[in-house]
């Protein structure tokens, strides 16, 4: 089963995420900022995560820094208030795979996770075939 972590200081927004995401077949946590974000997939890796990029104690754009700095591979999906274009440009070139404006359509971020989360799995049974091949 996938992972999923919501990283959102809308606890209201995280808790009706994490149902429907449950619902779907997902396994799904939440943190409420960018320092829990980075101590929880350091500890515990995910498939996706979910990222506002306004929250407490540090911030989205800081959480894809430091994915990048670790070297922490998840597909990321922006959840943002924020509708001008620079933050998303800044988003998508530290990172981000995909951008949701606020309110945003259930159904459709739902069909961007399991298409992202989908390409992955492309990527890495591609990445198994190569290597049997190179071992054979």
């Amino acid at each position: 089963m996938k992972s999923i972590l919501i990283a959102d200081d809308d606890i209201l927004l995280c808790t009706i995420l994490t149902e429907e995401l449950k619902k779907a077949g997902y396994n799904v946590d939440f943190v409420c900022n960018g320092k829990e974000t980075i101590d929880y997939l350091t500890s515990k890796p995910a498939d996706l995560l979910l990222l506002d990029l306004d929250m407490p104690v540090k911030n989205g754009f800081w959480v894809l820094q430091e994915l990048n700095e670790r070297e922490i591979n998840i597909k990321v999906i922006i959840l943002t208030a924020h509708s001008d274009v620079k933050s998303a440009l800044d988003a998508t070139r530290l990172g981000a795979d995909e951008l949701f404006i606020k309110p945003y359509d259930f159904d459709e971020l739902l069909q961007t996770i399991e298409k992202a989360l989908e390409t992955e799995e492309v990527v890495y049974n591609k990445l198994s075939e190569n290597k049997n091949d190179i071992e054979e």
